[in-house]
């Protein structure tokens, strides 16, 4: 089992950058794929981005491509978020995940991932 907590969120301008940490802890020092989701005020949690263990393969939602960028530090057991060009719809919470070592592929759904962070604020005003 693995634990993540995530840091960075805050209040920011449309136009400005943030950077997510999803830091991830177990025992094995195994590493999962990791996906962020997010989910705005009144609406369902949506996906964001995903990377594979190796960080090799990626996949944005086409809300974000091009402007946000995942990225991991397997040797610091951490996965990044660079939110560049934010915009007022980009204010959610934002949710770290992983999925369980069973599988190796990148996933789009929220179901698939068995893990999760407690979730960091990111509000975008005007």
């Amino acid at each position: 089992q693995v634990q993540l907590v995530e840091s960075g969120g805050g209040l920011v301008q449309a136009g400005d950058s943030l950077r997510l940490s999803c830091a991830a802890s177990d025992r094995t020092g195994s590493t999962y794929v990791m996906g962020w989701f997010r989910q705005p005020p009144g609406k369902e949690r949506e996906f964001v981005t995903a990377i594979s263990r190796s960080g090799g393969n990626t996949h944005y939602a086409g809300s974000v491509k091009g402007r946000f960028t995942i990225s991991r530090d397997n040797a610091k057991n951490t996965v990044y978020l660079q939110m560049n060009t934010l915009k007022l719809g980009d204010t959610a919470v934002y949710y770290c995940a992983a999925r369980t070592l069973v599988y190796s592929g990148i996933a789009y759904s929220a179901r698939n991932y068995a893990y999760w962070g407690q979730g960091t604020q990111v509000t975008v005003s005007s």
